[in-house]
């Protein structure tokens, strides 16, 4: 079946049927929202984007967006707490283009972390997570520093599994659990530090979309080109990007580096 979009709005209007939800089409932006009928918040999707996954996937990309539109829902109707769940909170990492406020108007809690990029805070729900904003902190009666604190020893508990490959004399790890949080080890100093001492050459990292973590150990100048390409290709297919740049990992900074023509690195 050739999928459209006006076939793909009554797909989604058969299945988001329950009573509690409330849909409507936009004829002109071609798209279809669900919100909960009492508290108007909800889910806009853009349905030319998943007509296009629907060609390449075909009715799974329809369970997945419903799945995934469900659970959204869900997380929004819920009302959440910080306390007692300290366990499940976890740092994020996001480009600096990533809004810095809910489309509700409310500010989300982040900390600077390169030019580049930026870290936010996930309260772990299981199949998702939310992310949080100061109103959640002013209402548990958190304070940001005590948030940092508590995401950075979780994501230290956290097991860091990676794979090796090597191109070129020159080895690249990736850390891609898909959990949520592989870019996240990027702010785990310790493993960081770990991987630098046993590193040949100079080591840089990468973290082009949110479900993965690159590590480089770089013993030669084609090892820079090879981690740039590496890193454009993971950004352009990742559900979540946020940088395409690659970072020298030196005296526990991170320094972005941009990939000329001859191979060698520039600090910026």
């Amino acid at each position: 079946m050739k999928m459209t979009t006006v076939k793909l709005k009554n797909i989604l209007k058969e299945r988001f049927s329950n009573e509690n939800y409330r849909t409507s089409y936009n004829r002109d932006k071609d798209t279809f929202r669900v919100e909960w009928k009492d508290s108007k918040q909800g889910i806009t999707i853009t349905l030319p984007n998943v007509v296009s996954k629907y060609d390449e996937r075909g009715k799974v990309a329809i369970d997945d967006l419903t799945e995934h539109v469900e659970e959204a829902l869900r997380i929004m109707n819920e009302e959440h707490h910080l306390s007692g769940k300290e366990k499940h909170i976890f740092p994020v990492i996001r480009a600096t283009s990533f809004p810095t406020e809910t489309k509700s108007g409310e500010k989300m809690v982040y900390k600077d972390h390169t030019a580049e990029t930026r870290i936010y805070y996930a309260l772990d729900l299981g199949k998702s997570y939310r992310l949080i904003d100061e109103s959640l902190l002013e209402k548990e009666g958190w304070t940001k520093e005590r948030i940092d604190e508590v995401a950075a020893f979780n994501l230290r508990s956290l097991e860091i599994d990676y794979k090796k490959d090597t191109v070129a004399e020159n080895d690249f790890y990736f850390v891609a659990k898909q959990d949520g949080y592989d870019a996240s080890h990027i702010l785990n100093e310790a493993f960081l530090e770990e991987m630098k001492l046993n590193a040949k050459g100079e080591l840089a990292v990468a973290v082009p979309h949110q479900d993965v973590l690159i590590i480089a150990d770089i013993q030669n100048k084609t090892g820079y080109d090879i981690l740039a390409q590496m890193t454009m290709k993971f950004f352009a297919e990742g559900r979540i990007p946020i940088t395409s740049l690659s970072f020298i990992y030196e005296d526990k900074h991170l320094e972005p580096i941009f990939i000329l023509a001859k191979n060698r690195p520039e600090k910026k």
